[in-house]
């Protein structure tokens, strides 16, 4: 009877004892996600939408937890406060310009506050300063801005649809210049005579140039075109010649 007392005290003992060892734990991992073992600072920021965020979301910068949401107010009908607590060993980190921003932990998962990195030449934040800070987009928006394109590119791909359905059935000026051959004949025959206007015209020029009346034009503007080019080498030489000289 007495062993078995005994035996009886000690699994109490031991289930306490574990128990004690689990309670520290939560204990732990609670104050540790809330920072309450660690020295921190406050920091405040301001935002027209709290977008869902909660008390006791993370804060992170650079993609590392650093602090947590401590209390979100409604100041009036387009503020919201919401203040903040992180590690005091992490505001060496965050400038006088950073901006705070609300995001989510995934597609569905639950808000996040992040902060932004600053300028690396400003000062850094200091326990209850107020930072500047990103409207949240709204889901909603999101999708009504990709309606608006979804409905525009289904009017585009119909008045596309019908412009080719038109074009088959010989509608239109492109469609009668696609599917009438005369209308075709008609554009090639156009350009053979834009073609042999221009050969003629190349034939009337080369014959002006040897016109007795006309010679004296056409050797005057070869002359000048000659002369041009002349002094354009003689300045490049030239130029070639002080580039060289400095050079020395």
């Amino acid at each position: 009877m007495e062993n078995t007392n005994t035996n009886y005290k000690k699994k109490l003992g031991l289930f306490v004892f574990i128990g004690l060892l689990f309670f520290f734990g939560i204990i732990f991992l609670i104050g540790r996600q809330q920072n309450l073992f660690s020295s921190e600072i406050k920091l405040t920021t301001t935002f027209k939408n709290a977008s869902g965020l909660k008390v006791g979301n993370a804060v992170r910068f650079s993609g590392i937890n650093i602090g947590t949401v401590k209390e979100i107010e409604i100041i009036n009908d387009s503020t919201v406060k919401v203040d903040m607590s992180i590690k005091d060993d992490t505001k060496k980190f965050i400038k006088t310009n950073s901006k705070a921003s609300i995001s989510s932990e995934g597609v569905i998962g639950d808000k996040i506050l992040v902060i932004s990195q600053g300028s690396s030449n400003l000062k850094s934040v200091k326990d209850g300063q107020k930072i500047g800070s990103f409207e949240p987009v709204e889901f909603s928006d999101v999708l009504a801005s990709v309606k608006v394109t979804a409905e525009n590119a289904e009017l585009i791909t119909d008045e596309l649809a019908t412009l080719l359905i038109e074009i088959n059935e010989g509608e239109g000026t492109l469609g009668r210049l696609i599917n009438d051959e005369s209308m075709a004949n008609n554009l090639d025959a156009t350009m053979e005579n834009l073609r042999k206007s221009s050969k003629g015209l190349n034939e009337n020029m080369e014959a002006a140039k040897h016109n007795f009346l006309l010679r004296g034009y056409f050797k005057k503007k070869e002359k000048a075109k000659e002369k041009a080019a002349k002094e354009a080498q003689k300045l490049a030489e030239k130029e070639a010649e002080e580039k060289k000289s400095k050079s020395k």
